[in-house]
């Protein structure tokens, strides 16, 4: 069984350069050419990091033969479509559909590096509106990529919904036995609580993507 966790930044790094480094000399880097042009502090951690990448399905390599790695799959500029199911804000409930895919062509959509393609048909936009998590970077206007689960561990960003009221709101959560606190990122901004039988999880928060106007 794959791996489902997202890639982490260092993991993005690493595919990034091993593909560069192919494109350019015809053959793959050495675990010290990676160690040393992806700022990693030691050869262990850069493999350990190559394993997950393996596990992942999105390369291979034989721990036994020196510059073995090879991509599985990747191509530059190869983009996957996610669609942008609505905004988030308190109050504003989203159009979620039970289907493990859904029908982009009649949703707006943006364009993701092929590195979210091992969780494509689980992963969704929306917009965000508002400022309650600005201290985690992101503001009112961003776009966030979710994948779609009804499962989180305590302190992850979500999408909540409060059943009772058909409301969904971006927040941390934090399951504290028969109450469920969904904590903001500013300080401005109270938590809020609920029953937790009151409270569903439609996803997870894995990257944050803004678009950066030119002057």
């Amino acid at each position: 069984m794959r791996n489902s966790k997202p890639l982490t930044q260092k993991q993005i790094d690493i595919l990034n350069f091993i593909q560069s480094y192919i494109e350019e000399y015809g053959y793959p880097p050495s675990i010290r050419d990676i160690q040393n042009n992806c700022d990693i502090s030691s050869t262990s951690v850069v493999k350990y990091n190559l394993d997950r990448l393996q596990e992942k399905g999105l390369m291979n390599r034989d721990s036994e033969v020196s510059r073995s790695i090879s991509l599985n799959n990747i191509e530059k500029n190869q983009n996957i479509k996610v669609p942008v199911l609505g905004t988030i804000t308190a109050g504003q409930p989203f159009p979620l559909v039970e289907d493990s895919r859904w029908d982009i062509d009649d949703l707006d959509t943006i364009e993701l590096p092929e590195n979210f393609s091992y969780i494509e048909d689980k992963i969704f936009a929306l917009k965000v509106s508002g400022f309650s998590m600005i201290d985690a970077l992101i503001g009112d206007g961003d776009t966030i990529i979710l994948e779609k689960t009804n499962e989180a561990k305590n302190g992850e960003m979500v999408a909540a919904k409060i059943d009772s009221e058909n409301e969904t709101t971006l927040k941390r959560i934090f399951r504290e036995g028969e109450n469920t606190r969904l904590q903001p990122e500013n300080p401005l901004m109270d938590p809020m609580f609920f029953p937790s039988n009151n409270v569903s999880i439609l996803g997870k928060v894995v990257a944050v993507w803004r678009y950066m106007p030119g002057k």
